[in-house]
């Protein structure tokens, strides 16, 4: 694991940890910096998981020789490059094989595994014309944001009430680095208009799209929606589609965004009904949103059980 000491990086270490089919290689400690030793690392293993900034991980796969050596990506570098297979097995029908047999795999978003398990059944059953701009707002735990802002929100807390940040909008630029991959593999012709906030507890997310009569090519109803959603993920234990007003899944009329925490489960909640819908995604982003997912990614590649590890 190149990454081993971040967010991501940690939490697919702790995933692994004790699996008697996987052997970690690991550079000493004494030799992390040293580039030799790295380079030397990454040759030598038959698939490496890269959990790094984008920049370093295509100096990464530059550094990989060994023409065995398979790679899983969870950075953005390579989620909508051609030579690279997207590592979203519920995508469609035959996406399991392209990511057993692909060399290079790219580990989703966080919030395009949302969006993208949300919205792509509709593009696929013709109710959401391509060409529609979709818009979808994002909820996550700050955790997300790395290192940094995982350390500025516990320093916050220890601050007391007074100094705790609250929710803050970002992304205003209408740039987030998740939007190709939410448009490619959505099956959206333009990229969504996507607003994301980060909250100040640590993991959890939703993401929410709005789903208005005229954005859909005909009305609809809540139950033929779910019905849609049940159909398309009814042989995926990691998807769950939950019925019309998900009024279980609501504490005091409020929804959760930490339900799914400490697992690789992506929630489908369906709000509202004809003419106008609302439809929720709710995971872990540290789950399902980055080392779930790579979990997920790498049985697969490896030839174990898929959800080995991992809690559906």
């Amino acid at each position: 694991i190149d990454g081993q000491a971040g967010t991501t990086g940690l939490g697919i270490h702790a995933l692994l940890a004790g699996r008697p089919d996987v052997e970690l290689l690991e550079i000493d400690p004494d030799r992390r910096k040293d580039a030799a030793a790295r380079r030397e690392c990454l040759n030598a293993a038959d698939l490496v998981v890269l959990c790094l900034p984008d920049a370093a991980a295509r100096e990464a796969v530059a550094l990989i020789e060994a023409p065995g050596v398979r790679v899983l990506d969870a950075s953005t570098a390579h989620r909508t490059a051609a030579d690279w297979v997207f590592g979203l097995p519920e995508l469609t029908d035959d996406q399991r094989d392209a990511i057993r047999a692909a060399p290079r795999v790219a580990n989703p978003g966080c919030y395009a595994t949302g969006f993208i398990l949300a919205v792509r059944p509709l593009v696929d059953a013709g109710l959401l014309e391509p060409e529609r701009t979709v818009t979808v707002h994002g909820l996550s735990g700050h955790s997300g944001g790395g290192r940094a802002m995982i350390d500025r929100y516990a320093e916050a807390a220890r601050a007391g009430v007074a100094g705790v940040v609250p929710a803050r909008l970002y992304g205003l630029g209408l740039d987030h680095k998740h939007r190709p991959e939410m448009q490619r593999y959505g099956g959206l012709a333009r990229p969504p208009l996507f607003l994301p906030t980060v909250a100040p507890h640590y993991k959890g997310m939703l993401v929410s799209v709005p789903l208005p009569r005229d954005l859909l090519t005909r009305t609809v109803g809540a139950d033929e929606l779910v019905a849609l959603l049940a159909e398309r993920y009814a042989d995926e234990p990691c998807v769950e589609v939950i019925r019309p007003d998900g009024r279980a899944a609501l504490e005091d009329g409020f929804l959760d965004p930490e339900a799914c925490n400490d697992t690789n489960r992506v929630e489908l909640l369906v709000f509202g009904d004809a003419p106008d819908l609302l439809l929720v995604a709710r995971l872990d982003n540290l789950g399902k949103g980055a080392g779930g997912a790579a979990v997920q990614n790498l049985n697969l590649m490896l030839g174990a059980d898929e959800f080995a590890g991992l809690t559906c």
